[in-house]
């Protein structure tokens, strides 16, 4: 079996659980945000807006925690091999934190897509 040296992948696997804080955060921001436009507009369309972005806020969310509890049994598992391969992992374990690493990517993607059409939504009715 190969194996990989754990180093190579800590710096991907620890900017990527700081995205996903970042990310989590500005989440938070944008929801108060669609507060105050859901409270300044009751007209439908706007309202049906805001139920769109509500929900889209919803779902980054949960992917965001997937995400970050998913690297971190990640690292748990990369932990406990660098105790038993002294300093190595398993290549299975290291291809996991590449498929990992890029869900966080196209996560991030997505929640820039999806700040970039709320901020549009935004500045119409803030």
């Amino acid at each position: 079996m190969k194996h990989v040296n754990i180093k190579t992948i800590t710096d991907l696997h620890n900017d990527a659980l700081r995205g996903i804080d970042f990310y989590a955060e500005e989440l938070v921001i944008l929801q108060e945000r669609l507060q105050e436009i859901a409270a300044a507009n009751t007209a439908t369309p706007v309202l049906m807006e805001v139920d769109h972005f509500q929900d889209e806020f919803i779902i980054h969310n949960r992917k965001l925690s997937e995400l970050r509890a998913a690297f971190k049994k990640n690292h748990h598992k990369m932990e406990e091999q660098l105790l038993e391969l002294a300093g190595f992992a398993d290549e299975a374990t290291f291809v996991e934190n590449e498929d990992l690493y890029e869900s966080y990517v196209t996560e991030e993607k997505m929640v820039n897509e999806l700040r970039h059409d709320f901020n549009r939504f935004a500045s119409k009715w803030l």
